[in-house]
């Protein structure tokens, strides 16, 4: 049986959601933005008003004001934005127990195998969340997750477009190959130096030239663009699902030292712990990203010896990593953190107390957790934050979103 997967897409979400809650800004230009004053400062969506007047997502707030003085600039609201998210899924879930966000406003749905078509479902869908929420989605319905991404984006705002075997190549190969999910910028350029500019010419490219020029992920361009794709859509009720946890993070001045990357590091952390606590699970990997002001960045991982969901033990393999890595060249403008490799382990008593201690800081970030639920991200706090509140008071915890960016680092 072929399979049917929809992409779901909120339009413009958080605008969509700030213009509901206030009808006196819904007929002007609207756009959700960070702090002007932070390097936060940038647009993170806006209203089809305000797109008319050529505003981009992720471009700074003063260079959209040029474009359009009478520009409303609203603060994100988070907490909102994940209560509509969740409630978009409500729905979603009255078709399958198969769905995977990427993000807060995208989702894919796998509906193979139900009386209706995709085509029906998801007219029923783009009807309930227009009715019972307010917004508006756009939707793609085909037989693989990337053919589905692609028809969501294809037709917008308010949209079904349908991408099927008889009509793919018309639709997806006709294409910028920049149109494909997960091909950024810099694979943009590159795949344009070698004269491939279409999905189809990616399509119909030597699959031995594409590994030769990008390695593994030549194989993975390769499959996307011919709709090869077979990967699953997540079941929402399996926690399994969930292959790492990670936050990061563009500081609101460039890093210099070790100890401004520790204190970024630790709010990082703490983050990634807690959320692995509120998820049950421990990791055995941590992984670090980091990006200079000249935007080159590397990636790297290391193995701890035991799984842990404990901040303190993130915090020194982080550092671990860092250090051992860069050399400051250049000072650094944001850095990341995740977990991975989940499982259990059973510790064995040493001399060392070592896991007398480890257990001691668990019961210590659990009673954390439960003050700050009641009473807030920053009713505790390390003292060693306190010293420089300018890198330190942010709140990745209440505030995490997955942007999705480039599979290819591009």
């Amino acid at each position: 049986m072929e399979r049917t997967i929809l992409h779901v897409d909120c339009n413009k979400f958080y605008a969509s959601v700030e213009c509901l809650y206030n009808p006196e800004i819904r007929e002007k230009p609207v756009a959700v933005g960070g702090s002007k004053e932070e390097r936060h400062g940038i647009i993170l969506t806006k209203n089809e008003i305000a797109a008319r007047f050529g505003i981009k997502t992720a471009e700074p707030i003063w260079k959209a004001k040029q474009k359009c003085p009478d520009l409303i600039v609203v603060p994100p609201n988070f907490p909102l934005y994940m209560r509509f998210s969740e409630m978009a899924r409500n729905i979603y879930k009255d078709y399958s127990d198969f769905i995977e966000s990427f993000g807060l406003d995208e989702n894919w749905i796998d509906v193979t195998g139900c009386e209706k078509s995709g085509y029906e479902i998801a007219r029923e869908i783009r009807k309930r969340v227009k009715f019972e929420l307010g917004i508006t989605v756009s939707i793609g319905v085909s037989w693989n997750k990337i053919f589905a991404k692609f028809g969501s984006d294809y037709k917008k705002p308010d949209a079904i477009t349908v991408i099927n075997k008889n009509n793919y190549k018309d639709i997806v190969w006709k294409s910028p190959c920049s149109d494909l999910l997960f091909v950024g910028p810099a694979t943009k350029r590159k795949l344009n130096s070698y004269g491939i500019y279409t999905v189809g010419d990616l399509a119909n490219s030597d699959l031995n030239f594409l590994r030769y020029v990008f390695g593994k992920n030549g194989s993975v361009l390769y499959k996307f663009a011919n709709g090869f794709d077979d990967s699953p859509v997540s079941n929402i009720n399996d926690g399994r699902d969930v292959k790492s946890i990670g936050n990061s993070t563009t500081t609101p001045r460039d890093m210099v030292n070790n100890e401004e990357v520790k204190t970024v590091f630790t709010v990082l952390a703490e983050s990634v712990a807690r959320r692995m606590r509120e998820q049950g699970v421990q990791g055995k990997t941590v992984s670090i990203t980091v990006r200079d002001c000249n935007l080159k960045h590397f990636s790297r991982q290391m193995q701890l010896k035991n799984h842990t969901d404990i901040s303190y033990e993130i915090i020194a393999a982080a550092m671990k990593l860092f250090c051992e890595n860069y050399d400051w060249k250049n000072p650094i403008r944001s850095i990341g953190v995740s977990v991975s490799d989940f499982g259990t382990d059973v510790f064995q008593f040493d001399l060392n107390g070592s896991v007398e201690k480890h257990e001691k800081l668990e019961k210590i970030e659990h009673t954390v957790d439960e003050i700050r639920r009641r009473f807030g991200n920053y009713s505790v706090q390390r003292a060693s934050l306190l010293s420089d509140l300018g890198l330190s008071r942010f709140n990745p915890h209440d505030d995490h979103v997955i942007h999705p960016v480039s599979y290819f680092n591009g």
